[in-house]
């Protein structure tokens, strides 16, 4: 039997009173793409954090590789955490550092690379993400907000994770550049032979980067399945969400004037 390369099993977490995960349970097998869709305040911000550490859950367990990562030492997160490239929703790029030094941070800092390799390295991830040698010379304030984004995939990808979670890929992005983006996820996961846990309220980016789909609603997965099966979910906030309607069972929480 493959063990997972993700696991979650009933995680709560909450902060105070209010409730933000309620008992998920999730399975990522290795190689996989999974998607979490959700609305604003669902959950799935929360969900990627705690499995990265960032956040302790209450109860539950969270598996990588079958280990258990909740209340691990740091040495162990560490070296857990090298397994692992992160796509951030706004870029995080460093402004103070050139466009290459961004995508070798990772390179120098984690893996203690000499820079004349690192740099050598970062500029064939840029060209993976189709940005030339030149780019790399650039300050993040140069760049569109494409460019970044295409920067931070780089910068992902330069380690060769063996997972990639992916926090709102395509937000603040154009259509077409958002689909620019999808390509080259599917694209960079499927020549690394990465397993990918995405973040998103993006139908048209979930739709394309994954082989699975898991919705987050009021903490809980109310349906998971493979990604052509969404359409035919019989779930009526499932059905709601993904044809972005306004009526149904998922109500806006609208301060009335």
């Amino acid at each position: 039997m493959t063990v997972p390369k993700i696991r979650l099993s009933n995680v709560h977490k909450r902060f105070g009173d209010k409730v933000v995960l309620d008992g998920i349970s999730l399975e990522v097998a290795p190689g996989e793409s999974l998607v979490i869709i959700g609305g604003s305040g669902s959950g799935k911000s929360v969900t990627l954090k705690c499995i990265l550490g960032l956040l302790t859950p209450e109860e539950g367990t969270i598996e990588i590789d079958g280990e258990s990562v909740v209340g691990m030492s740091r040495a162990d997160r560490e070296r857990i955490n090298r397994k692992i490239g992160m796509l951030f929703q706004g870029g995080a790029l460093f402004d103070s550092l050139k466009v290459w030094e961004n995508v070798a941070f990772g390179l120098i800092q984690g893996e203690g690379m000499k820079r004349s390799q690192a740099k050598g390295i970062a500029l064939e991830k840029l060209g993976a993400v189709g940005l030339g040698p030149e780019v790399g010379e650039l300050s993040p304030a140069e760049l569109s907000g494409g460019m970044q984004k295409r920067v931070g995939l780089a910068r992902a990808i330069a380690t060769e994770p063996e997972i990639i979670f992916f926090d709102e890929p395509t937000t603040g992005l154009d259509p077409i550049m958002g689909d620019v983006i999808n390509d080259l996820i599917v694209k960079c996961v499927r020549e690394l032979g990465a397993t990918a846990l995405s973040i998103t309220h993006d139908m048209a980016s979930a739709r394309k980067i994954s082989d699975r789909i898991a919705m987050l609603y009021k903490g809980q997965i109310i349906w998971e399945g493979r990604t052509g099966d969404i359409d035919s979910s019989g779930e009526p906030h499932v059905d709601q969400f993904i044809h972005g309607r306004a009526e149904g069972p998922i109500q806006m929480e609208l301060r009335r004037l």
